[in-house]
């Protein structure tokens, strides 16, 4: 199965109301602007800013009673206070007329980690072992899969060390590498790699550590250890290479020799910040009390215990995303080039379609009793305070005579917006006609944000600012499921927005 290069078309190949609406606004600007063009001159005629351009700018909000009162107000006010919309809050209640039969405690907190795919991943499977196990409270380990996440990516960025030491070190490909090689963050693929290689683990098992949960000392320590390495390596194969009578798999033997030598680094870094972790294949003992009060005990792998606990009718690898990325052809195959974790493992793969597709993903995996993991820009025009997602949030555009004219596809050509953090959707709000109107959204930023840790997402908030969301082959459209499954993927560069990690 082939891969080619794929190109960004220039406009969204299907438009919604609002992202068409938005392409209007832009296109009418520009033809101001072309029209202006041709009427009138610029104040400074090197392009340098003037004096001049502030008296005009001044003299246009001493015409503004509005502009005028909002200097009084904002020049001593955090703006995303003073202009929250009570509207928006009022529309954006708690309240969800489709949820999860069954409720999961307690609402996990990533603390200062960039964990939170792990956490939404944990808090997905955690419902089976809830369920099965008849519990009142109980967590994955996910410091148990970082551990596994980070040490595997040092390899993976090592081994790309050594399949690109030909090029210079100011390559583009090689600085990109270089620059967030081990993220805390991961995608769905990816945890699919850590979950059938590595198993899950109860936390009790593996408990958070300081460093689980404030991951950046730790970070950029083997950050410096493995640019180091990287470098080693590079050497280590141009001094090789002078030798001809070398062939390419000694050399390859050699090389891999040396940076199983020089991970020892890394693990010795890890193993004494974050703790040992138990093997996927050792057993261990899991004692607990259920929700009556009642004691039990399990033992067994970490492997084991996922295959028995973390999954019933819909398996994680048999899972896979749909992502709404209006810049490429929709009904396609896409990956990222040089993204992953574990070294010949699954890779990143997503479906590109229309945000309607993501909707109905949702909702029908609500409705067939399952949460749902899915990617997002959590920081755009939401209130972590509150708990809100909303585009209508701040009365930003009112009360400054500004209109934002960014579509979807915009954000991601200009760095405005990527998938920055990932969630779970436990509860849906629907309309008379059965289409959504508000989300229910768990997150991993403890109890003392949002509704005891629940935010709400409007459905205007999910069609600009949500990009993916994971859905079991089983309950999605059988067109795209044979996308994917055919595997003729498109690969985006290694620094396109849609290989950033949540």
């Amino acid at each position: 199965m082939g891969s080619t290069p794929s190109k960004s078309t220039q406009q969204p190949v299907h438009q919604d109301g609002r992202e068409a609406e938005k392409s209007s606004y832009v296109a009418q600007e520009l033809s101001r602007s072309l029209a202006d063009l041709s009427i009138s001159t610029p104040l400074s005629a090197d392009g340098a800013l003037s004096l001049s351009n502030i008296d005009a700018w001044e003299d246009a909000v001493d015409q503004s009673p509005k502009l005028q009162l909002a200097r009084t107000i904002l020049n001593h006010s955090n703006i995303r206070e003073a202009l929250v919309s009570r509207s928006a809050q009022i529309a954006d209640a708690h309240v969800f007329n489709l949820e999860l039969d069954f409720k999961t405690a307690p609402i996990t907190n990533q603390k200062s980690s960039g964990r939170c795919w792990l956490f939404a991943t944990t808090n997905v499977l955690r419902y089976n072992v809830m369920k099965k196990l008849n519990l009142a409270d109980f967590q994955l380990s996910q410091a148990y899969l970082f551990f596994w996440d980070k040490l595997n990516k040092s390899n993976y960025y090592l081994e790309l060390s050594i399949q690109h030491a030909d090029l210079p070190v100011d390559d583009r490909l090689i600085y990109h590498l270089s620059d967030d090689l081990i993220s805390d963050g991961g995608q769905w693929d990816m945890v699919v790699n850590l979950l059938e290689t590595y198993g899950v683990v109860p936390q009790p098992a593996y408990p958070e550590s300081l460093h689980s949960s404030l991951s950046s000392p730790i970070n950029t320590l083997l950050k410096t250890k493995l640019r180091e390495h990287a470098l080693i390596l590079r050497d280590l194969s141009a001094s090789l290479r002078t030798n001809s009578a070398l062939s390419e798999q000694a050399i390859l033997a050699t090389l891999r020799s040396k940076k199983e030598e020089l991970l020892q680094e890394v693990y010795v870094v890890m193993s004494a910040t974050l703790g040992v972790p138990p093997r996927p294949n050792e057993k261990f003992t899991w004692d607990y009390y259920d929700k009556d009060g009642k004691a039990g005990s399990w033992n067994g792998t970490p492997l084991e215990f996922y295959k028995a606990f973390a999954y019933d009718k819909y398996s994680p690898a048999d899972s896979f995303s749909l992502i709404n990325d209006p810049r490429n052809e929709y009904g396609k195959l896409y990956t990222v080039d040089k993204l992953g974790n574990i070294w010949g493992g699954r890779p990143v793969l997503y479906v590109n379609t229309e945000i309607e597709n993501l909707k109905q993903a949702v909702v029908k995996q609500l409705k067939a009793g399952h949460p749902v993991f899915f990617g997002c820009d959590v920081g755009q025009f939401s209130d972590r305070v509150q708990g809100i997602m909303d585009t209508a949030l701040f009365e930003y555009e009112a009360t400054f005579d500004i209109k934002f004219g960014l579509t979807k596809a915009d954000r991601l050509r200009t760095n405005e917006s990527s998938m920055t953090h990932a969630m779970v959707i436990s509860g849906v709000h629907l309309d008379a006609a059965g289409r959504p109107v508000r989300y229910k959204v768990e997150n991993s930023w403890g109890d003392a944000v949002g509704d005891k840790g629940y935010f709400v997402m409007s459905d205007a908030w999910f069609e600009q600012f949500v990009y993916q969301v994971v859905i079991p082959k089983a309950l999605a459209p059988r067109e795209l499921v044979k996308v994917f499954e055919e595997g003729e993927k498109q690969v985006l560069p290694p620094w396109d927005p849609m290989g950033s990690l949540a």
